[in-house]
């Protein structure tokens, strides 16, 4: 089973940032999640204004929902389990979860939900996994992890070939992509690259 493969940005700018993400389209990212959480709608504008405009229908928002439509994007995304949808909003929606119970009500009411975390963080190292793998499999024998749900949280090339056992639709790939790049000293993203086209190799 092939499994998608979604690249979140950094939680903060950073210099380079646009012509990274650039290139990482050309390399064959297809779908990629902005999440500048307390970003001004002004600082994310740039960013979406600074990326090509043949890719943007392969982004999705995770805050300021209106720019979907200024920039044709793919869609929203809601990381608040608790919050409601944007009224009078059409179009493909994502959630986040971080528990089973909370999972099976948003499948209902969303295209996919984001379960996290299932590992340690990597970009966020306070945020600890909220399962163990006993759990995760007896939710993927119910059926409740399907194509529809992607594994968030401390994802890695190890961890995909894990959760595609567990029948995860995709993974949610941030810190371990944006660990090969140190962003006040370097301005070569070989490494990224190079760190990418294995993810790509690993979920196809």
């Amino acid at each position: 089973m092939t499994m998608k493969l979604v690249i979140l940005t950094k939680s903060t700018f950073f210099v380079e940032e646009d012509n990274i993400l650039a290139t990482l389209f050309n390399e064959g990212m297809e779908n990629l999640h902005v999440y500048k959480p307390g970003a001004s709608s002004l600082y994310l504008e740039r960013l979406l204004s600074l990326l090509p405009e043949e890719h943007h229908s392969k982004i999705t928002i995770h805050n300021h929902y209106h720019l979907k439509n200024e920039f044709h994007l793919a869609g929203i995304h809601i990381d608040n389990d608790k919050a409601t949808y944007p009224s009078g909003y059409k179009g493909s929606i994502g959630r986040s979860c971080t528990d089973l119970t909370t999972l099976k009500k948003l499948k209902k009411k969303s295209d996919y939900v984001f379960l996290g975390n299932i590992f340690d963080s990597i970009e966020f190292k306070e945020k600890k996994s909220n399962f163990n793998i006993k759990q995760l499999e007896e939710a993927s024998y119910q059926g409740l992890i399907d194509k529809h749900v992607f594994a968030f949280g401390g994802m890695n090339i190890e961890h995909a070939k894990i959760v595609r056992q567990l029948g995860f639709g995709g993974i949610v790939i941030c810190g371990d992509l944006w660990q090969h790049f140190d962003i006040h000293r370097q301005t070569d993203f070989k490494t990224i690259l190079t760190h990418f086209e294995k993810l790509h190799k690993t979920i196809s």
